[in-house]
């Protein structure tokens, strides 16, 4: 980065300040206690309230909004999962991860090509190996979906199975989804027994928990959720599997962030946040930013405590940034999509 925008980037996000190794945020779970979150109240307009402010009042310009810009994209964790998906698309995709800002918006941003990779890469359990492969000694983990995703209708030995597989073919993390009827239902036991088995069978592999909040109704359950899905041993809680009708929206994610600081308060484990679906502007990935900068603190905006599932935000933020280094908008077919 330039001068400017180094000094913005420190200041802003204290990624500088923060050094945590993936031990640090390993959760290692707790016993279920429904006393944590039983009883919870939660207020829809308070938090519409409260995130509507949140991203009117803040408004991050110039070098530090690059910096941010940055940030989003070490913090992303970049997506393929559709059903046409091959090997040879994720390899395009890997290489996007590794190179994902053009050499010119580097210059301009005095960035070392090794300086600005993403969080991840997302993939279905047959497309890990590819993906492993093409990122090999580049540092970038290789996450994979697993569970019966997107609705997580299966057994729970396949699911299992599934997580077994994808771990065997190199996976580094594992984005599970849950079997929301437990949720409609407040069966916490099943709930927690079943995430538990997951985080067991994924060994060394991170466990993000995705809770599917679009179809769990209210507040309250969002909140309920996100804590069995840390007392069981998530490393990170996701909000969606961005297909479901609603997916990320800030006023959920504020539940979620507000989970996550009580049971850091209760346990002092750190658990990770992750938003997905529906996140595909440079503003998008600014809102989000500010949400866990002001909620949750400076550690939740580095790739070990936030992650941004997204497959097409890339190309905003390498637009936005190019707009940065030369004063002009790019058209949206100019930067290579991922």
């Amino acid at each position: 980065m330039t001068a400017e925008t180094s000094a913005a980037f420190a200041s802003q996000t204290g990624a500088q300040a923060v050094v945590l190794t993936p031990a640090d945020h390993r959760n290692p779970g707790t016993r279920l206690s429904p006393d944590m979150f039983e009883g919870h109240q939660t207020n829809r307009s308070a938090a519409e309230r409260r995130t509507d402010s949140l991203t009117k009042r803040r408004s991050i310009k110039k070098e530090w909004q690059a910096a941010w810009l940055v940030n989003a994209i070490r913090c992303m964790d970049l997506t393929t999962l559709a059903g046409d998906d091959t090997p040879e698309r994720v390899r395009r995709l890997c290489a996007k991860a590794r190179r994902p800002l053009a050499p010119h918006i580097l210059e301009g941003l005095a960035l070392a090509a090794d300086q600005v990779t993403t969080g991840a890469v997302c993939v279905y359990p047959t497309m890990v190996a590819p993906a492993v492969h093409a990122l090999d000694g580049s540092g970038i983990p290789v996450a994979s979906v697993a569970t019966g995703f997107p609705a997580g209708l299966m057994p729970l030995s396949l699911r299992l199975e599934e997580i077994r597989y994808a771990v065997g073919e190199g996976a580094d993390e594992i984005d599970i989804v849950i079997t929301r009827e437990h949720v409609l239902n407040g069966n916490w036991s099943a709930l927690y027994d079943e995430i538990a088995r997951m985080r067991e069978v994924c060994g060394r592999a991170h466990l993000k928990t995705i809770l599917a909040t679009g179809e769990l109704r209210t507040y309250r359950n969002v909140y309920a959720a996100s804590m069995v899905a840390m007392q069981a041993g998530a490393d990170f809680i996701k909000t969606s599997t961005g297909k479901e009708g609603v997916n990320a929206t800030l006023p959920v994610s504020l539940v979620m962030a507000h989970a996550i600081r009580d049971y850091l308060d209760a346990t002092g484990h750190r658990v990770g946040f992750k938003p997905a679906g529906g996140i595909k502007t440079a503003k998008d990935a600014m809102n989000w930013q500010v949400l866990m900068k002001e909620e949750l603190g400076r550690e939740w905006l580095s790739p070990t405590l936030l992650r941004l599932g997204a497959s097409s935000l890339l190309g905003d933020l390498e637009r936005q940034l190019e707009h940065y280094v030369t004063g002009r908008y790019a058209d949206t077919t100019r930067h290579a999509l991922a």
